[in-house]
């Protein structure tokens, strides 16, 4: 019952425009999630099935309110997010990289304020955001997942990856060449939510 009320008071949390200690600490926590994920997959499957229970045909409620989201696969893509995890090998987790959480944030508050999705184009596109900040090494990649206020939610959702079919969010979690990470989240002006994960093989400010 204590896990539950603090998970519930944690979808209850505000976000502001501009960074603050509640945006600061969920991008940590994604980061910690995703950690682990990572180390620990067959524990991990444990939340996507609690995370199945609530579904209803396509549909699932969100914790903590009358909230139904509607998927594209329903318990499919759950089901098989959750085979994924009991076979995979645990790897090691991502390091916090500041430079790559500037990129990150960059990200966030264009699309903040003009209520965009997608990796972006051009100067605003994920390379050049990131080596703006610094020197990258071996491989970058990016995630963004829209509409989660809530860490967790955050990274079962780019995990189970409903509707997307070569599931690239995962991949990116679990690739084995990223070594670091840096996240930034913030509002979204049509999701409510919008946060934005930069890896990369190694990352030098």
């Amino acid at each position: 019952m204590t896990r539950f009320i603090a998970f519930c008071a944690a979808l209850a949390l505000a976000l502001v425009l501009t960074p603050s200690p509640v945006t600061a600490e969920r991008a940590r926590d994604v980061l910690a999630q995703m950690n682990a994920a990572r180390t620990d997959p067959q524990g991990y499957a444990e939340h996507l099935r609690e995370f199945r229970s609530r579904f209803r045909g396509r549909n699932y409620t969100v914790p903590c309110s009358r909230t139904r989201i509607v998927t594209h696969e329903g318990t499919a893509a759950v089901d098989e997010a959750i085979r994924f995890l009991l076979r995979q090998r645990p790897i090691s987790p991502l390091a916090w990289s500041d430079g790559l959480a500037r990129a990150a944030a960059a990200h966030v508050g264009v699309q903040g304020r003009n209520g965009e999705t997608g990796h972006g184009e051009g100067q605003g596109g994920m390379r050049a955001r990131i080596e703006r900040q610094g020197t990258w090494k071996k491989t970058i990649g990016e995630n963004i997942g829209y509409g989660p206020d809530n860490a967790r939610a955050v990274v079962i959702q780019l995990i189970v990856d409903d509707g997307v079919p070569g599931r690239g969010h995962r991949k990116n979690i679990f690739d084995p060449a990223f070594a670091v990470a840096g996240v930034a989240c913030g509002p979204h002006p049509v999701f409510g939510t919008v946060c934005v994960i930069d890896f990369a093989g190694g990352f030098s400010d």
